[in-house]
């Protein structure tokens, strides 16, 4: 990798990875804002302003936005997460300069129309209707409800469609004012570049971003709990998971290589036993999510109303095991996983892109690759096993959407399995 970083007069940080062997750039802007900043009753802004960002400016009009980048055959794009919100691009390299400017008119500029935002609540609160309707997707909502309950970590990126409806112009305009501090975004870019034409580029297009201090999220509560519905279904949607690792905590690479073994492919512990030995299942995978200040690892599996009964136990049983001994076949065969999804994502100036800015705002560096492989490579068996100690050690949360009849294990029979 070639990094460079630079910190703007106002506080911008400026990361590029510059890639001579492709014609293309990825750029964009990593906001360290997200749904864990939010007030209780403005759930969901966060969401909806990254829509609203692109809907015009003082400069452009929403179509104007499309159409200039698209005229160019790039494309743009944004999303938003728990601890931060991206607005990016893809373009050619000649194209650079447009993409920078389009990013940060829509971040300075945005004019918020009212008809544009009453059409956008609407578009949301389809896609929160939408995703209600998709039990698959909606499940891994109640399970962060259940494992950070009354607490931001714990509500839906989505926000309800009753406080979406509510949300007024000047709220987003004040809400966008106070958090979009220059010193909360990093504006990166990886591929075919200049670092300094780029610096220069972004020393003169983001000119008006906001000054403000940086306020501390509430900090994160795992708790554990269970949520529990019953729906008309063809099949039960079960979440079971337990206080996960922060960012930096030291067996971070150690669980990867525990989530990667236990459920994290199709040579994986819970793959082999549940699907390949029992046919209890299509799709089952564990995963592990890391923040800030703590993280959250979890277990979902989508299965039939009779086999339910039985899959409960079997995931349980296979947690304690994992926890009791793993081989040292499995353990090399995950850090090959991880060393090989590491290495694939520096073939994508995407990937490039979003790991360099993402690293730079946890941990105010970026990362070298060899040095995340070594970290990968001095995982061993018992660091693995001490990290799966860990986890398993706190409180589970249990999630599940299904029909009734199901036979399926309360959270208290779950916890008493695993003490």
């Amino acid at each position: 990798m070639s990094i460079r970083i630079t910190t703007l007069g106002n506080g911008l940080r400026v990361v590029t990875d510059e890639m001579a062997a492709v014609e293309t750039v990825s750029v964009g802007v990593w906001v360290a804002v997200g749904t864990r900043h939010e007030a209780k009753e403005q759930n969901g802004i966060s969401h909806l302003l990254e829509h609203m960002a692109f809907k015009g400016t003082e400069r452009r009009t929403a179509q104007a936005i499309v159409e200039e980048i698209e005229d160019v055959g790039g494309h743009l794009n944004a999303y938003t997460g728990r601890e931060n919100t991206a607005y990016f691009a893809k373009v050619l390299a000649d194209d650079l300069p447009l993409a920078v400017d389009i990013i940060a008119d829509i971040l300075q500029n945005s004019t918020f129309d009212e008809q544009e935002l009453k059409r956008e609540r609407a578009v949301i609160i389809q896609e929160i209707h939408q995703a209600q309707d998709t039990p698959d997707d909606i499940i891994f909502d109640h399970f962060q409800e259940a494992a950070f309950p009354d607490q931001p970590m714990g509500r839906p990126v989505l926000g309800s469609a009753e406080l979406v409806e509510g949300m007024e112009r000047q709220t987003i305009m004040d809400y966008m004012r106070g958090e979009y501090s220059a010193e909360r975004i990093v504006l990166a870019a990886a591929g075919k570049l200049d670092h300094d034409a780029f610096v220069a580029a972004a020393e003169a297009a983001f000119t008006g971003l906001a000054q403000n201090p940086e306020a501390a999220p509430e900090p994160l509560l795992y708790q554990g709990g269970e949520y529990r519905e019953s729906r008309d279904l063809e099949q039960v949607h079960l979440g079971l998971g337990f206080a996960g690792l922060s960012h930096d905590d030291p067996d971070h690479y150690a669980l990867a290589v525990f989530s990667t073994l236990f459920g994290g492919g199709m040579s994986s512990r819970l793959f082999q036993e549940a699907r390949e030995k029992r046919g209890l299942v299509y799709n089952i995978y564990s995963f592990s999510t890391s923040y800030d200040d703590g993280g959250l690892f979890g277990i979902y599996a989508g299965t039939g109303r009779t086999e339910a009964a039985e899959l409960m136990p079997l995931i349980s049983e296979q947690l304690l095991r994992g926890c009791e001994a793993v081989s040292d076949s499995e353990v090399a065969r995950a850090r090959a996983q991880l060393k090989a999804n590491t290495l694939m994502g520096l073939e994508s100036t995407s990937a490039r892109c979003e790991q360099a800015a993402r690293q730079l705002q946890v941990f105010g560096r970026v990362i070298p690759t060899d040095e995340i492989i070594a970290k990968i490579d001095a995982v061993g068996s018992q660091d693995v096993l001490r990290a799966a100690g860990r986890v398993a050690a706190s409180k589970p949360t249990f999630a599940t959407i299904g029909p009734d009849g199901s036979n399926i294990e309360t959270l208290a029979q779950i916890a008493a399995r695993l003490s």
